[in-house]
């Protein structure tokens, strides 16, 4: 493959891209039900990209109704090579400040009311998340970041809880035990998800508050976390167009990480076991390895 197709997972805050020539909205269906919204594609800088309002335009989706796993097999079917998340998310250490972005590079996925896979019964698999994100496309949206002068932080730990209430105090000051960097509700399963569709995926997790561990400072509020969520927008955006430009500067090899390769050896289930329904919904997620 040597065409680029930017999928780009708008969060809080950021419900379109602006730049995208040509650009429509487009219903993509889903057997994993029905995603967050209609897909905006168009062109950014001569390179395919594929929006996604993670929350719905308006925002109307809580973190814990959001559909995963449609929202990430519709992006494999509008036929995205690489995904590219940007998230509000609340500090747990004294340099990451609000307005700064933090390239994740591990998870902590804390959520629990949340449907986790494409696989289960009737079709078994298990991918490797040990390297949870693309090292390429980190590094681009890294050093695109920089670049822009935002301070910009490579590599953290994200801890994804449930919501959509904010952390207690004492679930604050755990996670910060545990060394984590940033706290967010929405990158898990999402994170999962796209790994085992073989999506390369990277989130550049933008600061908006720190949470509620600093005793000194009053706990956050969707008023604090408002106050920097339009200006951290207007810099996603930017950076989403500096990656899409970075992408038109040359043609798409296989992933550096084996990402998507992935699924070759994880499916478990023998083929004369495996339930067609099953298979018929796994068409585009794993269709590659499924139809060999």
């Amino acid at each position: 493959m040597t065409k680029w197709t930017l999928g780009i997972i708008g969060g809080s805050g950021l419900y379109q891209v602006p730049g995208i020539e040509g650009g429509r909205w487009e219903t993509v269906t889903s057997p994993w039900g029905v995603p967050s919204d209609q897909v905006f594609r168009g062109k950014l800088h001569g390179v395919d990209v594929v929006f996604l309002p993670r929350h719905g335009r308006g925002h109307r989706l809580g973190p814990s109704q959001l559909n995963y796993r449609a929202n990430i097999d519709v992006l494999k079917r509008a036929g995205c090579t690489d995904v590219l998340s940007l998230s509000a998310c609340g500090s747990l250490k004294e340099a990451y400040a609000p307005g700064d972005f933090v390239i994740v590079d591990q998870f902590i996925d804390r959520t629990f009311a949340r449907e986790k896979s494409f696989f289960g019964e009737g079709v078994v698999a298990h991918v490797s998340m040990a390297y949870p994100v693309s090292s390429r496309l980190a590094g681009f949206a890294a050093e695109e970041s920089a670049a822009l002068g935002v301070r910009t932080h490579r590599g953290g730990t994200y801890l994804a809880m449930e919501g959509p209430q904010f952390s207690s105090r004492a679930e604050s000051t755990l996670y910060r035990s545990w060394d984590c960097d940033v706290i967010g509700m929405t990158n898990m399963p999402e994170a999962k998800l796209a790994r085992e569709a073989e999506l390369p995926y990277a989130t550049v997790a933008m600061v908006t508050d720190y949470d509620c561990w600093r005793e000194e400072v009053g706990a956050v509020s969707v008023t604090d976390v408002l106050k920097v969520l339009h200006h951290n927008a207007e810099r996603a955006s930017a950076l989403v167009g500096r990656v899409a430009a970075r992408m038109a500067a040359g043609p798409r090899s296989a992933d550096p990480d084996g990402i998507d390769t992935c699924l070759d050896h994880a499916i478990i289930t023998a083929p004369q076991h495996r339930d067609s329904v099953m298979l018929a919904r796994l068409d585009a997620v794993a269709g590659r390895v499924l139809r060999t």
